[in-house]
């Protein structure tokens, strides 16, 4: 048998191959890194995992798709953007991740975000497998007119590659509602069919699901009230600090205050808010999904409660718990002491892969329980494959039922994560116990498949 050292050396080796494979991906590489480096104690444990080739094929895309965007906007100017799609793995059923347009995107970004996705949706139980995709596209400033044309025009390539049962896309940051919504008509419009399937995250009253809107930021407070209950404790009376003032942000807010934490800050690129009252979700829904305003805006708006502090971070907030649900890389090693100096209890992450790994270190040095977020954000997909199933059977579940199933299998996740760390000697590190529980249930269908 591999012994646990000499198994650790063979992961290194590879996580030099993929640097060396997959130059000028910062991303990716740390994606990898974080999950192959919690590995070793499975793979020493079951030799059927040390097969030559397994690892190798978990970490290189099935398909990778990049396309030109051509498009106009409103003066008539020809615009190009690039568009991908990372199809990563699908051992255990077709595709399934988000697509998103940011300047920020690269297939670097992507490939991060799709292997990330494997394990999360792994972890869900529901039969569905890893893929990400999007634009470098910025739909910020842009008219509904604009984004109709570079939606129409991403999908006119996009549709050969997806289906119900192949690829099913969803929605990320700059992708919501009037996105999915161009999208799927275009990909109506072209295949002629009605195929409610191919896309998550519609309108109600067209194949959309209830609760899927809320579903990332519900399910990642979901996993916070979890790790809390493990240490005896609940949300009740718990200040908390939340990035972001996207859909993510708003609904982890949301739910906060219905479980009876005071949930103070907001943030985006701009700054952040903070309020002592606790975050007006009217006013801060009105601003951002309404006027698609700046969180500046809220502070003038809400009174002598809220103050907005321009280029800050909401780590510098003094709080029990911290959620962060903006983007990658968002809270590091500086933001880590912060929050452990201020008393932090747990962080748990809404967006995907917001912590670097230092802090991520550091947190989990001082005790401070830490959710990952392909764990703790895995709501918002868990909902998507139900919103599938709900396309399949051509029927809609109410919103009792969709959210007691989101809050099954949050339990479900959370217990999951919980043990695995035990079983494999590393009580309480959720990051180990979400690589490996999600490892094995991929690796073991790789291997029933055959080599492909």
């Amino acid at each position: 048998m591999t012994t646990r050292s000499e198994t650790q050396t063979t992961l290194d080796h590879l996580l030099t191959e993929i640097e060396h494979r997959n130059p000028a991906q910062p991303e990716f590489h740390q994606a990898a890194h974080e999950v192959l480096e919690t590995l070793a104690p499975v793979i020493a444990a079951r030799p059927e995992y040390a097969e030559p080739g397994l690892v190798e094929r978990l970490v290189e895309p099935e398909r990778q798709v990049i396309f030109r965007v051509p498009w106009q906007d409103d003066q008539g100017r020809v615009r190009v953007n690039r568009g991908f799609r990372v199809e990563f793995n699908s051992a255990l059923g077709p595709y399934k991740g988000g697509l998103r347009f940011h300047p920020s995107v690269n297939l670097g970004v992507i490939k991060f975000l799709g292997f990330e996705q494997i394990f999360k949706n792994a972890l869900t139980g529901l039969g569905i497998g890893g893929g990400k995709g999007g634009s470098d596209f910025d739909p910020h400033g842009r008219s509904d007119a604009e984004v109709m044309r570079f939606c129409q025009s991403f999908m006119t390539e996009l549709y050969r590659h997806i289906g119900e049962h192949t690829d099913v896309p969803a929605g990320d940051i700059g992708v919501g509602g009037r996105e999915i919504g161009y999208l799927f008509g275009q990909y109506r419009r072209i295949t002629n069919r009605w195929e409610a399937g191919v896309l998550t995250g519609k309108g109600q009253g067209w194949g959309g699901s209830l609760i899927r809107p809320e579903a990332t930021g519900y399910g990642n407070v979901l996993f916070a009230a979890a790790m809390l209950r493990e240490r005896g404790e609940d949300l009740e009376g718990q200040t908390a600090v939340v990035s972001g003032s996207g859909n993510v942000a708003i609904y982890t807010i949301e739910k906060l205050t219905a479980l009876g934490a005071n949930a103070v800050t907001c943030s985006d690129s701009s700054g952040y808010v903070v309020d002592e009252k606790g975050i007006d979700l009217d006013l801060l829904k009105q601003i951002k999904e309404v006027e698609r305003g700046r969180v500046d805006a809220y502070a003038e708006r809400r009174g002598a409660s809220a103050r907005f502090v321009p280029g800050g971070r909401v780590w510098e907030v003094p709080a029990d718990l911290a959620l962060p649900s903006a983007t990658q890389n968002e809270l590091d090693e500086k933001d880590a002491e912060t929050l452990i100096r201020n008393g932090v209890k747990a962080v748990s992450e809404g967006a995907n892969m917001p912590t670097t790994p230092e802090a991520v270190h550091l947190l989990q040095k001082a005790g401070v329980a830490f959710g990952p977020g392909k764990a703790a954000n895995a709501g918002g997909v868990a909902v998507s494959a139900l919103e599938m199933a709900q396309n399949h059977a051509r029927t809609a579940w109410s919103a009792e039922r969709v959210e007691e199933e989101l809050a099954s299998i949050m339990t479900s996740i959370h217990t999951t994560c919980h043990d695995t760390a035990e079983r494999y000697g590393a009580p309480g590190d959720y990051v180990t116990g979400a690589n490996i529980a999600g490892f094995e249930r991929v690796a073991d269908a790789m291997l029933a498949q055959g080599v492909i």
